[in-house]
């Protein structure tokens, strides 16, 4: 088996199993899954969902955002760890938006990178989710699942990235990588993969690759 047909074998799997792949942060428009996305750093999706409703209540403008004040931001936000960093990019992406990209989140990966606190997989999720453009979002289990099921045999994100956009088709991959998460928390966990009985199972590495 190729790496491009285990990928495609990868992508008919997962779509069984997780018919609906949706993003698991909360949000109604692009800066307020900017704004998740960046409080997911190092915290659970379940804990971000848990905090933004106050947060989006309070600020509901990107001016809003742009004139918070900096200790507001963080008190509502401050179970999601790293507070402060996190608050000033919050702050930060939304002045930068308003002011060099008329109020419009960026369609691009180049553009949304030079927001703070916004790196590639950040930006890979707003660029695949949003504008439904090509995007490959490498977050931790993609960087495991893909090893794991001998898609790549890299461990460095951008690598990762770049590899996986070779074989995965342009309108896949999106829900491809929402799907991997999606079977990253139930199956193929870091520490206790559930090996028996798994849909992967076939197509993991240990088969083998050409």
């Amino acid at each position: 088996m190729t790496r491009k047909e285990r990928t495609l074998n990868a992508i008919e799997i997962l779509k069984k199993e997780y018919p609906e792949a949706i993003c698991s942060l909360n949000a109604s428009n692009p800066f307020e899954l900017l704004v998740a996305t960046r409080l997911s750093a190092q915290c659970t999706d379940a804990r971000v969902n848990l905090v933004t409703p106050a947060l989006f209540e309070k600020y509901k403008t990107l001016d809003d955002y742009a004139n918070a004040k900096l200790s507001d931001v963080e008190e509502i936000i401050k179970s999601c760890g790293f507070y402060k960093n996190k608050a000033e990019s919050i702050i930060g992406m939304a002045q930068k938006i308003r002011d060099d990209f008329g109020g419009e989140v960026p369609d691009n990966i180049e553009d949304l990178i030079t927001l703070p606190g916004v790196g590639r997989k950040t930006a890979n999720l707003i660029v695949g989710d949003v504008y439904g453009k090509e995007s490959i979002v490498v977050d931790t289990h993609m960087i495991r699942i893909s090893n794991r099921i001998g898609l790549v045999d890299i461990k460095e994100p951008e690598k990762i990235e770049r590899e996986l956009k070779k074989v995965v088709p342009k309108d896949e991959g999106s829900a491809f990588c929402h799907r991997i998460v999606l079977f990253g928390r139930d199956i193929c966990s870091a520490r206790s993969p559930k090996c028996d009985g798994c849909p992967m199972a076939d197509n993991c590495k240990k088969v083998g690759i050409k």
